[in-house]
């Protein structure tokens, strides 16, 4: 089978500050202020063309760090990340500006992906058709809904091809019929045999679409399988952590982060 992601011992640190005098002061005197936060640390994984693989975890776990990492949004602070092929991220606003249309949007995309004029032409009214912002299309984004913008950047992730699809809680907004319309092209991407990354909190959809489950802990890898092997120790593991008091959660966090460093 053909690998077309790989991720090797990669890490993502971001610096937090107190305040933005810290911030300032870190760039100009060689004093280290601020305090490491380590959103991934030494993750591996890897997909095969065709993969449908579900990304899970509590929030804070990483999930959207990683999908943007693999996309190409963000960069990784350590480690190796290899994909063949071009991506595509459908997340909530994800690389629409608010100050321009829903049209002028799908043409700014577009050129920045490498479509010509008459490409684009050709492909823009099948993408607003499949967003069904009708006579929204030509109002700024900045006036839409999350679930409109939601519709827009998939309609437009969708219709541009991909070879890979990462689909970031893109389909926990908007209506029901629009998601329902969603999952079904997804289905047509699976029998193409496109590989994808689905990132939700609903293990119902995760159930129902995906064949292997990567499971993110405080940036983490926790587990990595088939979908009927991890779901269920997932499952198990929520039950257990929602009744914890916060306490008793930042005690767990804390204690697998010591385990990471030593």
């Amino acid at each position: 089978m053909e690998k077309v992601i790989s991720v090797k011992n990669v890490s993502k640190k971001y610096i937090l500050y107190r305040n933005p005098k810290e911030r300032l002061l870190d760039l100009i005197i060689p004093k280290k202020l601020g305090e490491d936060f380590f959103a991934l640390s030494h993750v591996d994984f890897e997909a095969y063309k065709g993969d449908i693989i579900g990304f899970i975890g509590t929030n804070g776990s990483g999930k959207s760090t990683l999908s943007n990492i693999i996309a190409g949004i963000v960069p990784e602070s350590s480690g190796q990340v290899n994909v063949k092929g071009n991506t595509s991220l459908i997340a909530v606003a994800s690389g629409l500006n608010n100050d321009l249309t829903g049209r002028d949007n799908i043409e700014l995309k577009l050129l920045m992906l490498g479509f010509n004029k008459k490409e684009i032409k050709e492909l823009e009214p099948d993408i607003i058709k499949f967003s069904e912002l009708e006579k929204f299309i030509d109002q700024p984004v900045k006036s839409y809904s999350s679930g409109m913008k939601s519709r827009l950047g998939f309609s437009i992730s969708v219709n541009v091809d991909p070879d890979i699809l990462i689909i970031d809680e893109a389909l926990s907004v908007g209506d029901k019929a629009f998601a329902e319309k969603s999952l079904r092209k997804m289905r047509e991407f699976k029998e193409k045999g496109k590989t994808m990354i689905f990132v939700s909190h609903s293990l119902g959809q995760m159930k129902e679409f995906c064949e292997k489950i990567l499971w993110l802990e405080f940036g983490t890898v926790r587990a990595f399988g088939d979908v009927e092997e991890i779901i269920p120790q997932y499952e198990q593991f929520i039950n257990k952590y929602k009744n914890m008091s916060q306490e008793q959660k930042n005690e767990y966090r804390n204690e697998i982060m010591r385990k990471v460093n030593e």
